[in-house]
């Protein structure tokens, strides 16, 4: 998994090196490292909390919406219950790489939690992969106004990274959103880090590939016995 996240760097670099020459903005924060929360003050469980902190703060390029609404501040370390919410999480909250991730929460009877932004996919781009805890819900992830399939990739200490084909993209300006919809049987949490573009295409889990293959021998066994017979 290591080498896996050292290949995407430098991929990344790589493609943020070609975007930089001349093909528009390029897609910033992606790690959500960026992150000023200002000052904080301990919560009750002991982790030091922020509230009303405004999003061009805590989410650097990125903006947030509850369903349609954009929204103007989030909280630090301060998730909800059931309630649509888009939290920054750090500073003492294990957050899934460096010091910031950002958590997701599609309300129970309300709308969709998203965090969107608009740039430039490189050219190049075979891949989008991100790192997630993933809830018991659904998490949308589209290009533009197309959703786009994504699948596990690969698992960390504390994360699965996911992957997605986003090839007939490449090269296009466009808006990258990250949405936990709404679920009526209970909280959908996604926490979210490390999304990056990569000119690797998607390859599926060890396991998904050893099934693939093996449906591969099985396959060619029965062809050569249907011949043989």
């Amino acid at each position: 998994m290591k080498h896996t996240t050292i290949t995407l760097v430098a991929t990344c670099v790589l493609l943020g090196f070609l975007s930089a020459n001349g093909q528009g903005n390029l897609f910033q924060n992606l790690d959500f490292e960026l992150a000023n929360p200002g000052q904080t003050v301990e919560s009750p469980n002991g982790y030091p909390v922020a509230y009303n902190v405004p999003v061009a703060n805590a989410l650097p390029y990125w903006n947030v919406n509850y369903g349609d609404v954009q929204q103007n501040t989030v909280n630090l370390n301060s998730p909800g219950l059931g309630s649509t919410l888009v939290t920054l999480v750090g500073e003492g909250w294990p957050a899934i790489d460096g010091n910031y991730s950002v958590l997701l929460q599609g309300g129970e009877t309300a709308s969709a939690a998203s965090i969107t932004q608009s740039g430039k996919i490189p050219s190049g781009t075979e891949s989008l992969y991100f790192e997630a805890q993933p809830g018991g819900g659904s998490l949308d992830v589209l290009i533009g106004t197309q959703v786009v399939s994504f699948g596990a990739v690969g698992t960390g200490a504390n994360y699965t990274l996911y992957g997605a084909n986003i090839s007939a993209w490449a090269g296009d300006t466009e808006q990258l959103i990250f949405s936990a919809l709404e679920d009526f049987s209970g909280p959908n949490n996604w926490e979210l880090d490390d999304i990056a573009f990569s000119t690797t295409a998607v390859a599926p889990e060890p396991g998904t590939l050893a099934l693939m293959l093996m449906g591969g021998v099985v396959f060619g066994a029965r062809r050569w016995c249907a011949i043989g017979s």
